[in-house]
């Protein structure tokens, strides 16, 4: 088996990488700019215009580009807050939705949507955040509303860069009305766990058997890193989410998927989750095109797929789906199975 690099070994690799960072004149004396850059004393800082234009250039190649990627800081200058897409697990929620902070991640996983989405693997953080704050308090009014913070990087991730989700507490504990979900794949609870977490904000780690993470997950942390943070959060008392998702089909699905759910649970007590997702691999028909010419090689097409209504998945997504369920069952309660 492949030994995994810690996350905080491959966020120290992954920061020695940013040999040049592009920065907006409009925020190049921002506070968080600055701030960043002074972790970076060694990086080129190259003046830009607007990030699009060197996010967004033409014939770039994501994977190429992901042996070396760049930093781009920016300011964001609207769509702060989006509506949840109804692939996404809502939980429930009526008011469901997602903000951006980042684009890009600095792990890099076969399967990840990102892939299709953009077609540069530099990271753009965007420094305004005081403006994502103040146009989710414009749209919500004081109601509740149920919003995700990690759709389109790994904020947990991030946070000895940016400092983004001490700001989310912060802002979450001013904002009772609102749940924010802090989505990861990193070890990195430790850099926040001195902290006052509120009870809206949830903590989700996305769990797969090592056997994913090795073939699928690159550069993330191994699981039993990911179980070692999450039992730190639980030391705080916090109730955690466990995400499980995607689930990738492979060679032994049964074997692989259910001792896996066995140590997650070996580990972790089950009154310290506050509920689990399942999710089968599943993406829009557009998104599979752009992964498949990407890395058409990728193991991730090694099974037939269907499609319906533009979203393609697994053929047999329900029996994986079911699978995982009921063995989940001997661990929780049903209704706390999404």
């Amino acid at each position: 088996m492949k030994v995994k690099e810690s996350s905080k070994n491959s966020l120290v690799n992954f920061m020695n990488s940013f040999s040049h960072i592009y920065v907006e004149k409009e925020v190049l004396n921002h506070r968080i700019t600055l701030e960043i850059l002074s972790k970076f004393p060694n990086s080129k800082i190259i003046e830009i215009k607007n990030y699009k234009d060197v996010f967004n250039r033409p014939k770039q190649n994501f994977i190429i580009q992901k042996k070396s990627p760049k930093l781009i800081l920016a300011k964001k200058i609207d769509n702060y807050l989006y509506e949840g897409s109804p692939i996404c697990e809502d939980f429930g929620e009526t008011s469901f939705y997602y903000s951006s902070n980042i684009f890009n991640c600095i792990y890099d996983c076969e399967y990840c949507y990102l892939r299709g989405l953009y077609s540069s693997s530099n990271i753009v953080i965007f420094v305004n955040i005081e403006d994502f704050f103040e146009e989710i308090i414009k749209t919500t009014k004081d109601r509740r509303a149920y919003i995700c913070i990690s759709y389109d990087s790994d904020i947990l991730a991030f946070e000895n860069i940016t400092g983004f989700v001490r700001k989310w507490i912060e802002f979450a504990n001013r904002n009772k009305n609102l749940l924010i979900e802090i989505r990861t794949k990193s070890s990195n609870f430790r850099s926040i766990k001195n902290l006052e977490i509120p009870s809206n904000i949830i903590f989700a780690w996305t769990l797969s058997p090592q056997k994913i993470i090795d073939d699928f997950e690159h550069k993330t942390p191994s699981l039993t890193a990911r179980l070692n943070d999450i039992k730190v959060a639980i030391s705080k008392g916090l109730k955690v989410r466990i995400s499980l998702e995607p689930i990738i089909k492979v060679k032994g699905f049964e074997s692989i998927y259910g001792e896996f759910i066995d140590e997650v649970f070996t580990e972790i007590p089950s009154d310290a989750v506050r509920d689990v997702n399942i999710g089968v691999f599943r993406m829009s028909e557009e998104h599979i095109k752009r992964l498949r010419r990407l890395d058409k090689y990728s193991k991730v097409f090694g099974y037939d797929f269907k499609k319906e209504n533009g979203v393609v998945s697994y053929f047999d997504e329900e029996y994986l789906k079911s699978f995982v369920k009921e063995r989940l069952i001997n661990y929780i309660d049903e209704k706390k199975i999404y």
